[in-house]
């Protein structure tokens, strides 16, 4: 099989090397002429066997339509275009529209995993026609983590349903990083303790709260203990405070959710431990930039140093 990923950023990058290891022939374009197989969407467009499988992988909002849009000029009845950016899913309807228009078939692919991907495989949410879905399970399966399909991937429902799921998916990361963050700071104000990063390790294995986050959060504390090179400021994607509106739309209570997002905002206003983990976690799993504490140098993703192509190519196609 051969597919075209537009988008080799933070996560398009490494799903090139991840889907050529496992057997999946890809052409890739990128705004960087370096990292591009392609000149253009046009050459793209070309070098692939029809019916075309195209995998956009690009910052969501403007970004994203503009390759919708030009994609539904360069491709053909009968192609096939997976958006997996961060979309919010009700412009999933309006891309799958506006390629239809054309007779491009259209799925939605929320994608999780970060910048760890690579070598882990990434949780795959799907939205679409099931025919579609089918055709494109060579991908879906070179993507996802080894093992059980069901583990890793799941066609979530119609188009916008992977998107909608990943948002629940993100808006639950938001409140699992929050409690990390809060009980950091919480051992960080008692005296009687010695060394916090030993206690979040000694959790890693048969505890209750034993996590991926939780590692991350000891890699992170290891590398910088007390954080003192982090700023307490958090971004966000934007996928938080969907979840909260939809929560608000659907009359779902979401305390804990809402409370994460809220707790983002204030980090922007004072300095706190809790953000400063959340800031150092949201660098482990995802490569974001971090503010850094006044005197530092510029951000760099919080607990390893950038790469080459990251530091080309900027935050194209970041998850949360």
């Amino acid at each position: 099989m051969h597919i075209g990923l537009i988008g080799l950023g933070k996560m398009g990058l490494p799903m090139r090397e991840r889907l050529r290891s496992k057997g999946i022939q890809v052409s890739g374009f990128d705004r960087n002429p370096v990292l591009s197989d392609a000149s253009s969407l046009t050459e793209l467009a070309s070098l692939l066997t029809v019916p075309r499988i195209v995998w956009v992988m690009v910052p969501s909002g403007g970004a994203t339509s503009a390759v919708i849009t030009d994609l539904a000029e360069v491709l053909d009845e009968g192609d096939l275009v997976i958006e997996g950016g961060n979309s919010r899913y009700t412009e999933d309807r309006d891309h799958a529209v506006k390629l239809a228009a054309k007779g491009i078939r259209y799925l939605d692919c929320g994608v999780s995993g970060g910048i760890w991907g690579r070598e882990s495989g990434y949780g795959l949410m799907v939205g679409g026609n099931a025919d579609d879905v089918a055709e494109a399970m060579p991908v879906f399966d070179a993507l996802r983590p080894d093992g059980e399909r069901a583990d890793g991937f799941v066609h979530a429902g119609a188009t916008g349903a992977g998107h909608y799921a990943k948002m629940v998916h993100n808006g639950i990361e938001y409140g699992l990083m929050q409690a990390y963050a809060e009980g950091y700071e919480l051992l960080e104000s008692q005296e009687i303790i010695g060394d916090v990063a030993d206690i979040l390790r000694a959790w890693q294995s048969g505890t209750v709260i034993r996590s991926w986050l939780l590692e991350l959060a000891v890699r992170a504390v290891q590398d910088d203990p007390g954080l003192g090179s982090i700023a307490g400021f958090v971004e966000d994607s934007g996928e938080g405070r969907w979840s909260v509106e939809e929560a608000l739309a659907a009359e779902v209570p979401a305390p804990v959710i809402s409370a994460a997002v809220f707790a983002r905002f204030t980090s922007r206003q004072d300095d706190s431990p809790a953000m400063k983990l959340v800031a150092a976690l949201r660098g482990q799993f995802g490569g974001h930039a971090v503010k850094q504490a006044e005197g530092l140098d510029a951000p760099t993703p919080a607990g390893r140093p950038q790469s080459p192509a990251e530091q080309t190519i900027g935050e194209t196609g970041a998850p949360e």
